[in-house]
């Protein structure tokens, strides 16, 4: 079992900037691929970025490329999302998620969540 835990989350205004951090931790002694996703008040959970387990593969969706930036520590165990230009239609919680091997869409773990909320 992989336990994924986020922090970061907060209050910030429009056009600000915030890091979110994903520390892994349990059983992780193969590649993992990790990714961020995010869950808008009624809305559905949104595909955000993910990183290869060398961190030299990325992917983004549309709404986020060019504002947020992926990146991945394996000595730390750690994922970051670093997130600027923010918008109010960024608010959401966001989730850490990682995939043994390469990433794909059977995500196998989850972490709870950290809320970002952006005021105008």
């Amino acid at each position: 079992q992989v336990q994924l835990v986020e922090s970061g989350g907060g209050l910030v205004q429009a056009g600000g900037s915030l890091r979110l951090s994903c520390a892994a931790s349990g059983r992780i002694f193969s590649p993992i691929a990790m990714g961020w996703f995010r869950q808008a008040p009624g809305k559905e959970r949104e595909f955000l970025a993910a990183i290869s387990w060398s961190g030299l593969d990325t992917s983004y969706a549309d709404s986020v490329k060019g504002r947020f930036t992926i990146s991945r520590d394996n000595a730390e165990s750690t994922m970051y999302l670093q997130m600027n230009t923010l918008k109010p239609e960024d608010t959401a919680v966001y989730y850490c998620a990682a995939r043994r091997g390469s990433w794909g869409p059977d995500i196998q773990y989850w972490g709870e969540g950290t809320l970002v909320t952006v005021s105008s």
